[in-house]
């Protein structure tokens, strides 16, 4: 039996926070952080963080279909951010860090809306959840030094995901249930 190798992309606010969750999934191959949504060819961090290109700090995930579901991607970006919030993710803020979820086919979107629904009925936070699913644009690697941030600087990275409201907020949201 082949495996079956799919992508997912999601956009949670600082992708350094993003690549360490989903890559504790069994079937996860790749995690790579980039920018996605908008129209500017080959952007910099410098231009997206400008909030002029349209883009959003994301990550792409390459998984083996057979090992982990899609479903079980969609629980973990959940878990890492604050849906409800459309200005930006904790700390960081403006439209280069807005949550979103981008799917590559029918199959993603209807499995993303129907995520969407159940965490705004079922889910743990009193205002409605804004993070729009959308139709996956071309991803573009952030640079070298973005890879595998939470590895290469884990202090700075600890700190960083401490001091940004990040890890209190899905202690207080999620606590031991991630």
């Amino acid at each position: 039996m082949s495996a079956e190798i799919k992508k997912a992309t999601f956009a949670g606010g600082c992708f350094w926070c993003m690549v360490g969750p989903f890559e504790q999934l069994p079937g996860v191959l790749s995690v790579t952080s980039g920018y996605t949504g908008g129209e500017t060819e080959h952007p910099t961090y410098e231009e997206v963080c400008s909030n002029n290109t349209g883009h959003v700090e994301a990550v792409q995930i390459e998984y083996d279909s057979e090992i982990t579901t899609y479903d079980d991607l969609l629980r973990v970006f959940w878990k890492q951010i604050d849906p409800t919030d459309n200005g930006g993710q904790f700390h960081d803020r403006g439209s280069s860090y807005q949550t979103a979820i981008y799917y590559y086919d029918e199959e993603q979107k209807l499995a993303a809306e129907k995520s969407k629904e159940q965490l705004d009925q079922e889910g743990p936070f009193e205002a409605p959840v804004v993070t729009p699913v959308l139709p996956a644009k071309k991803f573009f690697r952030a640079e070298e030094h973005h890879q595998d941030y939470h590895k290469k600087n884990r202090f700075h990275y600890l700190l960083y995901r401490k001091g940004s409201g990040r890890e209190a907020f899905i202690q207080e949201h999620w606590g031991d249930k991630q």
